[in-house]
């Protein structure tokens, strides 16, 4: 059960079908309060005209026993001590009136007529021709009460009214009865057709539910199952389909492409580098245990100047290594702001033919990061110049600019963005001590855009190579 109600389809059929039970039942209850509601005012309406019709003939002076009295509908008239004085012929039962009696008690005078004469032919024309006069003695405010009746050997429920008049002098209430048959029968047909057709109705929309849902999912399981080959294959080059519509779940097939094209960019980098760096510490390894081996047998032959640069490159590349691994797990840079053209002279310092011209230019971050940006800039330019490089420092609006430049044969516009990938070297022919490993402008630039900066390459008014980084004054 608790499977079968886990998958969306389920839920969103289930959440259907009782939003449409509750919708239904509340507009079943709604129609049925409304048709009863509707059906008992007519009845009541039906019994108040019956009994208006009785009080007008007693308010013309028609005797008790001479009432015009509807036989199918139970009618009483009782005085003021609520003793029954006239009653509808055949009735057997009463029930919701102010007596339960249903045969008349005789009255004195035996008419009932008060000072209105005998009661003959004259008083009920009378009666007819006057019905303006007689509606002054019919009772204001009529009251309803239900209750039953059995007339004839019928029982039924009826809508009683109460209305109040006048035989003569003497008051009266007339209490006629109005059927709630039409009601009830109206009701129960009703009923029994909600019954029968709610169930169906909602066995209706939850199938219609249970299959739009199901085609509108079908795109996502095909994600799904895409998404579980991939993980068992390791094939990031696979990709889940993408269906032919706008909607979430062609935009869901979309996103998931392509995070598993960054996936396979990151992943393939992330070999790419373990690949490069194991070959690129291969190297001076190699060179130093062999220098050590020789050393060892043949003390008077051990190259203790290479042993040491061969260590020195070691201990470089493994910073380098090291500071990228920083850098992708996502290090802090900082807030705390230092004098960029303080930086560049510092790392100016001591290197031959090195030009600096700065100002003072306040900038926050990591300022160990930052200084190993500059210093791998001079590195790069005193590599490939010929004779001077130039480093400036300035400002160009909210950008604080470093710029270091050279008099070499500059970066053709080709490699300008290739130079800044992890271990890649333009110049495969030069030998290995006489550069880097080609980490060093791959981390400048990583530094750079991490501290919200951007680090480009273009050529010096000298015709080298001139590398601009910038850097927000203010970071936020």
């Amino acid at each position: 059960m608790r499977r079968l109600f886990g998958s969306v389809r389920s839920r969103a059929t289930l959440g259907a079908a009782l939003v449409v039970a509750v919708a239904l039942v509340a507009a079943g209850a709604a129609v049925l309060l409304s048709l009863r509601s509707t059906l008992i005012d007519q009845a009541g309406n039906d019994a108040e005209r019956a009994a208006q019709s009785v009080v007008a003939q007693l308010a013309g002076g028609r005797a008790y026993d001479q009432l015009d009295m509807d036989d199918d509908s139970p009618v009483q008239v009782v005085d003021a001590d609520n003793t029954l004085v006239a009653a509808s012929e055949d009735l057997e039962r009463i029930s919701g009136t102010a007596t339960d009696a249903v045969k008349p008690q005789p009255q004195p005078g035996g008419t009932g007529k008060g000072e209105k004469g005998t009661g003959g032919e004259d008083a009920d024309d009378d009666a007819d021709d006057h019905p303006a006069e007689d509606a002054g003695e019919i009772g204001e405010g009529t009251k309803f009460t239900d209750g039953s009746a059995t007339i004839d050997g019928e029982s039924a429920d009826y809508r009683f009214a109460a209305v109040e008049g006048k035989a003569g002098d003497r008051p009266v209430t007339v209490y006629a009865g109005g059927s709630l048959d039409a009601e009830q029968s109206a009701v129960n047909t009703a009923l029994t057709v909600m019954l029968i057709g709610f169930p169906l109705l909602l066995g209706v929309v939850a199938a219609v539910t249970w299959l739009v849902t199901r085609r509108a999912l079908r795109p996502v399981e095909g994600i799904r199952r895409e998404m579980a080959a991939i993980t068992a294959s390791q094939d990031l080059a696979r990709r889940v389909p993408e269906p032919d519509t706008h909607d979430e779940v062609a935009r869901l097939a979309r996103t998931t492409n392509e995070t598993l094209a960054a996936l396979e960019t990151s992943v393939e980098q992330q070999r790419r580098f373990v690949a490069d760096a194991s070959h690129e510490l291969r190297s001076p390894i190699a060179s130093l245990r062999t220098q050590l081996e020789v050393g060892a047998a043949h003390p008077e032959l051990l190259d203790v100047p290479g042993a040491v640069e061969d260590t020195v490159r070691l201990q470089r590349l493994a910073a380098d290594l090291l500071l990228l691994a920083r850098l992708d797990a996502g290090e802090a840079t900082g807030a705390k702001r230092f004098d960029l053209g303080e930086v560049a002279r510092r790392e100016a310092r001591g290197r031959k033919n090195v030009t600096v011209r700065a100002e003072v230019v306040d900038v926050a971050g990591s300022r160990s990061q930052v200084e190993r940006v500059i210093g791998n800039l001079l590195d790069n330019a005193q590599r490939h110049a010929r004779s001077a490089v130039t480093v400036t420092v300035r400002t160009d609006g909210a950008w604080a600019v470093a710029a270091v430049a050279d008099d070499g044969d500059g970066v053709a516009e080709a490699d300008r963005e290739r130079i800044f990938e992890r271990f890649v070297r333009l110049d495969e022919a030069r030998s290995r001590d006489d550069g880097g490993a080609g980490l060093g402008l791959a981390i400048a630039r990583d530094v750079a855009v991490r501290h919200g900066g951007t680090l480009t390459v273009g050529r010096a008014p000298a015709g080298g190579a001139l590398f601009e980084l910038r850097l927000p004054q203010d970071r936020t």
